[in-house]
């Protein structure tokens, strides 16, 4: 699966600075004045899972595969984005093309480097971004209402279902709240994504903080915690600049940085799991001695579905899956010694996959 999670907030909040230590790299400029990304910068990151290298160390796989989540560093929007502030209509465009975003709120201070606002406000930071981002749906959907009515009006049964989605839309939006708050059934799903709505994206909120908040965060970061709870989405506390200094260090000089600093894991590890986990994911695994490798599926997806994320026609042809729980896989030290007790399971096109399970298929 392709996952992109959008990087937003205003300039000098930190958003390049975690960008660069998400893909370890300096490729966006981390820079202390208002656009210094001009164009959207993306990064593909591994998904931290050690549960795949115990895999590959039992089955003694050449080459360790992990899943993949990718973040776009979107330039710093600002007050007016939504009307073209700051490029902004530039870079909402490119939030559409993403599957969730992750709102950074600065909750540090440091006189050397600039506030657009001139203050340190994180929960008026995400208000500005929020609002920008209804304000844009807003517009989008006022500009389309009036020729889908038409058709509608006209017997189009498709025209019918978007009005009705557009308008569900419409009322949280002109009362100030984003477009998620709209509960979906499952059967209007794809046609509400092909309303492309900015704020009905997951969202996560990351409390960017000074480095001596790393481990508990501050009074700041509580408060956007409590936002967060409120808006009953997901926040994560992390430490921009100390992971921007880890992602240059080997794992020895990680471990030993992290243990000075009184922390047990990079903060980038929780941000990429808690982004894992708002998009309702899980990970399968198949392993041999060639490679051992994590798949992304949703939560809830069938064996077919799972294959058909290796190739659509292991999903079509799918006859059944070769099935071992991973703690079995690993309690009895490989594929071969779980067969022999039992433990491996020949399942059909009916069958949950679980988070963790390893996996073989066979298909026609």
């Amino acid at each position: 699966m392709a996952l992109k999670v959008a990087i937003v907030g205003l300039p000098n909040v930190g958003k390049s600075t975690l960008f660069n230590a998400l893909t370890k790299t300096a490729a966006a400029q981390a820079a202390n004045y208002p656009f210094c990304t001009i164009e959207p910068n993306t990064g593909d990151v591994a998904v931290p899972e050690p549960r795949l290298d115990v895999l590959a160390t039992i089955a003694g796989s050449k080459e360790i595969i992990p899943a993949r989540i990718t973040f776009v560093d979107i330039a710093g929007l600002v007050r007016g984005a939504s009307k073209g502030e700051g490029l902004g209509n530039q870079f909402l465009a490119n939030i559409r093309d993403c599957d969730a975003v992750a709102f950074v709120a600065r909750c540090f201070v440091d006189d050397d480097i600039t506030h657009v606002e001139n203050r340190i406000d994180p929960i008026s930071d995400l208000e500005i971004i929020e609002t920008e981002l209804m304000l844009a749906d807003l517009e989008s959907l006022e500009k389309r209402v009036v020729n889908v009515e038409k058709r509608a009006k006209g017997g189009d049964k498709e025209a019918q279902t978007t009005l009705r989605l557009i308008n569900m839309a419409l009322t949280p939006l002109r009362a100030g709240k984003p477009a998620r708050v709209v509960e979906v059934d499952k059967e209007d799903q794809k046609a509400w994504h092909m309303l492309q709505l900015l704020t009905s994206l997951p969202a996560l909120y990351v409390a960017n903080v000074d480095e001596a908040s790393a481990d508990k965060g501050n009074e700041l970061s509580n408060l956007v915690a409590q936002r967060a709870a409120a808006d009953n989405a997901k926040a994560v506390v992390i430490s921009a600049k100390i992971d921007s200094e880890l992602a240059v260090l080997d794992a020895e000089e990680q471990a030993e940085f992290l243990e000075s600093m009184g922390l047990e894991e990079p903060g980038l590890n929780r941000l990429i799991r808690e982004a894992y986990a708002l998009l309702g994911l899980q990970t399968y695994f198949t392993v041999g001695p060639k490679e051992a490798r994590a798949w992304t599926i949703p939560i809830g997806a069938t064996g077919p579905q799972a294959a058909g994320v290796i190739h659509t026609d292991f999903e079509k042809g799918f006859i059944r899956a070769e099935t071992i729980a991973y703690a079995d896989f690993v309690a009895l030290k490989g594929e071969q010694a779980a067969k022999e007790a039992g433990k491996m399971r020949a399942e059909g096109k009916n069958y949950v996959v679980k988070d963790g399970d390893v996996m073989h298929f066979l298909f026609s």
